[in-house]
């Protein structure tokens, strides 16, 4: 059973969220549980910064000695997040996830995360979204990977861009102070955000998190430094970087490292990038969280010397299913049934009608109502639902009955003797194998090994939240 969100029991702890005066024991968890050391007086700020104490959920026990102390913790972010067609839809970035190293295999964690997506249904936001510090254990509450991202590592004389590369007249470099910057740099991202899903519109407060860069935090690095593309128009794009000064026997083994680099169009970003991958002195260039479909890719001359290496970025859950479909755009007709198994919110589950209706400039709008019609309704107690019909192919006949959808569904050939037959009708598959709503993310057949599970977010344009550094530090969307 999901816990109430206001209910402080039904778990192994009371759970409830922290008062101001007890943020040191809050953070305390998080050190012990990921071996961090105590907050800095700047760390703190920052921290406070964004922090949302009634977004907090801490476990608590009393050892019989001063009281009752935290020993799980959890708290959300309010987030507005890009999706499909330019929309922006509510989501709770989830963070702070740490439990102490006496209280592990005790169900600490179960209760916080079920507690916690019911207090973001309670708040009506759709989406819950989390940097996964441990892969394995999310999927259990109906997360799944919602996006990816690629690294990218490139030596000296590899950056060089191809012949091809877009140019922009009057287009110029310009390095700047990062705080300094912060007015142009966020005219760039809101230009970009609306036109790439998983971004997460950022408050002056997260912007200030962005560039925040103290010295000890720097291993040795230089401070952050920020160069812009800008013409008569203004700003078109931006960098984020750093560098490691490293000479052997007088040779130069510096590395440069790109935090972050967004741009408006082509031509900005091929200006940004043939600038810093061509920089003197430096050996090697680290290029850190970039899109799956990153133009670079296609700018450079030889692809390959970017050497891409490719890792979950993030991960999301669907709270509220119907919000949450028909708050975005498709890019084709839809109209599918899918069913739903959800045991952590049951509002979830159920069978659900999906419908684009009216085109858009951004795509094709959409309703998700519960499926009530004859021959997908909800199946009467202890028996069997009949099937549902399948996405309907444009143009072709609509299906009389169940039984011919599917049979249209299915292979156009027998399968030969020894051959498994993979085909499966759209419609008897779980919901979870289009969105993770479900305990773990499914296989859909003849689906890429590469595609995320969450159809919410789809990879081939979504960008990572690379704004928001998964580290140790900050309260930033990393379940740490």
């Amino acid at each position: 059973m999901t816990q109430s969100a206001s209910s402080g029991t039904g778990g192994p702890y009371p759970i409830r969220p922290i008062d101001e005066d007890e943020f040191d024991s809050f953070i305390k968890v998080d050190e012990h549980a990921f071996h961090g050391s105590p907050l800095s007086e700047s760390d703190r700020r920052v921290v406070l910064d964004r922090f949302e104490f009634d977004r907090t959920l801490a476990a608590f026990d009393d050892p019989g000695s001063g009281g009752a102390v935290p020993v799980g913790i959890t708290m959300c972010h309010s987030f507005q997040l890009s999706v499909p067609g330019q929309e922006v839809l509510p989501a709770a970035g989830v963070t702070f996830v740490a439990v102490l190293p006496t209280h592990r295999r005790r169900g600490v964690l179960s209760s916080m995360m079920r507690r916690q997506l019911a207090d973001v249904r309670d708040r009506g936001e759709p989406l819950a979204i989390l940097w996964a510090s441990e892969s394995v254990i999310y999927s259990r509450y109906g997360y799944g990977r919602a996006s990816w991202y690629l690294g990218f590592t490139l030596r000296r004389g590899e950056g060089t861009l191809a012949g091809t590369a877009p140019s922009g007249s009057g287009l110029r470099l310009r390095l700047a102070e990062p705080e300094a910057a912060l007015p142009e740099l966020a005219k760039v991202y809101d230009a970009v955000l609306p036109a790439r899903p998983g971004f997460l519109a950022r408050s002056d407060a997260w912007w200030r998190r962005m560039v925040y860069d103290p010295a000890e935090q720097r291993h040795g690095a230089s401070p952050l430094h920020c160069l812009l593309a800008e013409d008569a128009s203004g700003p078109r794009g931006y960098a984020l970087y750093s560098g490691m000064d490293t000479w052997n026997d007088f040779l130069p083994e510096n590395v440069l490292t790109v935090r972050e680099l967004m741009a408006v169009d082509p031509a900005a970003s091929a200006a940004l990038w043939s600038d810093l991958l061509t920089r003197d002195l430096t050996s090697e260039f680290r290029v850190q969280r970039r899109p799956v479909d990153d133009p670079l890719l296609y700018q450079l001359a030889d692809p390959r010397r970017a050497r891409p290496q490719l890792s979950d970025g993030l991960w999301m859950r669907i709270v509220d299913l119907p919000r949450a479909l028909a708050g975005r755009k498709y890019s084709s007709p839809v109209e599918v049934v899918i069913e739903v198994r959800d045991e952590i919110l049951p509002s979830n589950a159920g069978r659900w009608r999906l419908t684009t209706t009216t085109e858009t400039s951004n795509g094709l709008a959409a309703t998700c109502v519960p499926a009530s019609s004859a021959s997908c309704g909800p199946a009467p107690s202890g028996s069997s639902p009949p099937p549902c019909p399948g996405t309907r192919l444009p143009g072709a006949p609509r299906s009389s009955s169940a039984r011919s959808s599917s049979a249209r569904s299915s292979s156009a050939r027998r399968p030969r003797r020894g051959e498994k037959n993979t085909h499966q009708p759209a419609a008897q598959l779980p919901a979870k194998a289009i969105h993770s709503v479900a305990r773990t993310p499914a296989r859909v057949p003849s689906t890429p090994p590469s595609r995320p599970p969450s159809g919410i977010v789809p990879q081939t344009t979504q960008r990572t939240a690379a704004f928001i550094r998964p580290s140790s530090r900050g309260g930033q969307i990393a379940c740490r």
